[in-house]
């Protein structure tokens, strides 16, 4: 399954992998700034109209970040991140979960410089096909990625 957004962004599923593809119009070290600064990754995380309560945020290797989201249906979500691998500006290696499952999926983000822009791939690889058509089913994952994506566009475009 191949959904296209925009000509810089797309999402596909292929087994048990989610890929997500965008061309920022930000530099690299930008992006990946935003990406790892507790400051800026609370404000844009997850898809539009979710907000987010950080309880602990220590992006690092062997650090991790938990936190709590809102849902616009009122509905809230433990988040449990465990970064495994941050190499400014390139690369983000972290489980995701949640306190009492930490690793339903394992997240690997690059950010590749072109031509002063950013082509970001965040490829989340679940422990089966069936979890990840789960996820895509019941909670939109493939929408949802893309909808945090737009978020983080329109914060870095703040930033400017």
């Amino acid at each position: 399954m191949v959904n296209s957004f925009q000509a810089s962004h797309t999402a596909q599923i292929v087994g048990r992998e989610l890929i997500v593809s965008r061309l920022f119009q930000a530099p690299r070290e930008l992006v990946f700034s935003t990406w790892t600064n507790p400051e800026h990754l609370p404000q844009w995380w997850g898809p539009s109209e979710f907000t987010i309560t950080t309880q602990e945020i220590n992006v690092r290797e062997g650090g991790v970040w938990n936190y709590i989201m809102h849902g616009p249906d009122g509905v809230d979500y433990d988040n449990q991140i465990t970064y495994h691998q941050v190499v400014s500006p390139e690369i983000i290696e972290y489980s995701h979960g949640e306190s009492n499952d930490p690793e339903q999926f394992r997240v690997f983000v690059t950010f590749e410089d072109q031509d002063g822009h950013t082509a970001l791939t965040m490829r989340s690889i679940f422990r089966s096909a069936e979890e990840l058509e789960f996820v895509a089913r019941e909670y939109g994952a493939v929408e949802a990625s893309k909808s945090t994506l737009d978020r983080l566009e329109q914060h870095i475009q703040s930033l400017g």
